[in-house]
Parts: C-alpha cells; sequence; structure tokens
C-alpha cells in the first residue's frame, strides 16, 4: 500500500512537531525548509491537522503552531485514516464505479481487504511517541534549531 504524498508530509508535520521542547512553537516557513517542500502545500496540510485537532495554531507576532495532543495520544493508523482521501486499494473496495465483472465471485478482494486491515492494525500499534524516540537524531536532521 503507498500512502499519499498529502499523508507522508502530515506524518512529517508531526514528526517535526514532536522533536519540539514542550511549549515551543515553529511556522510553516520552518517546516517547508527542514524538507524541502512547499509552503503552500504544507499550509493545507497544517490547516487539515488543526482541523483534526492534532495541531493548534496560534496568532500574532509570537504566534506559531505546535502539537494540540502529547505525541503518545496520537495514533498514527488514525492520522493515516483521517488524512487518506481513499483507502481502496483496488476498485471494487469503491462504492461507486466498480465495473469489475468478477465482483460477484472474486476472492482476490477479500483477501486484499484482510491485508488492508493488517496494516492498519500494525499502523494502529504505534503513536507518535514511539516515532519519536530517536527524538535527539530527529531534531539534528530537521535543521539543529533545536538540537539538544
Amino acid at each position: 500500500m503507498q500512502l499519499t504524498n498529502y499523508t507522508e508530509y502530515a506524518l512529517r508535520v508531526l514528526l517535526f512537531l514532536g522533536t519540539l521542547d514542550e511549549g515551543e512553537k515553529t511556522n510553516i516557513k520552518e517546516i517547508s525548509a527542514a524538507f524541502s517542500l512547499s509552503e503552500h502545500h504544507l499550509s493545507k496540510i497544517v490547516h487539515e491537522l488543526g482541523k483534526l485537532g492534532y495541531i493548534e495554531t496560534i496568532r500574532g507576532r509570537n504566534g506559531g503552531i505546535r502539537l494540540a495532543k502529547r505525541p503518545e495520544e496520537i495514533v498514527v493508523g488514525a492520522v493515516v485514516r483521517e488524512t487518506e482521501d481513499n483507502l481502496s486499494l483496488v476498485e471494487c473496495f469503491a462504492a461507486h464505479g466498480n465495473e469489475c465483472v468478477l465482483t460477484p465471485v472474486c476472492r482476490l478482494r477479500s483477501v486484499l481487504q484482510e491485508a488492508l486491515e493488517a496494516f492498519l492494525r500494525v499502523l494502529d500499534a504505534y503513536t507518535l511517541a514511539d516515532l519519536l524516540e530517536n527524538r535527539g537524531p530527529l531534531r539534528l536532521l530537521l535543521g539543529g534549531r533545536h538540537s539538544q
């Protein structure tokens, strides 16, 4: 299964924010520079992550963005489900537009459904905190401004 860039970048944003010290804020420009990604694209992702309650945006002169939840509360599988627009591995997963003639008797669909569920089950077993176990090296790679 391949995740969309949108989901991958959402996970990267959360990882970046997870490397910050408690109470520390950053901005889209810093995240964009760390990953060499478009600020415009990241602003859409940050907005969505804010709507989903994962991050908090603070306006004004001393504003910025930071995690709205503790890393232990952010489940990777939940982020993937909420940011992926389509988890259909094949056409027959779709509620509309399935034109496969094999659908009534095909067993491939159930095998792929089982594989998707296993994939998501593994992601559900990890939180952002698990991904941040190597926080120090991550901080260094992400620009060093918050290196320990």
